[in-house]
């Protein structure tokens, strides 16, 4: 195989790992989790007869958002102070 080749492979790989490292972080990927998270746990309150279920069900929503907030500093933390590379 030529070099232009394996080269034309190696920036094709990249293009697709920065696209997935993009959606990891992006808000639609966010908002669709939480979204879906919050349906979830309102239909099973619904289904259990639990009362206030349209608030109850946004607790573990606003959760999973507050993690999604927190995993940058914790990330920068982790790498200072673990990872040292």
């Amino acid at each position: 195989m030529n070099i232009e080749k394996e080269i034309e492979i190696i920036k094709e790989r990249n293009g697709r790992v920065e696209a997935d490292k993009a959606w990891e972080t992006s808000w639609v990927r966010r908002l669709f989790i939480a979204v879906v998270t919050y349906g979830i746990a309102l239909w099973w309150m619904t289904s259990i007869g639990e009362e206030s279920a349209q608030l109850k069900a946004a607790v573990p929503t606003g959760g999973y958002i507050l993690s999604t907030l927190s995993l940058p500093f914790i990330k920068k933390w982790w790498m200072s102070m673990i990872w040292k590379k």
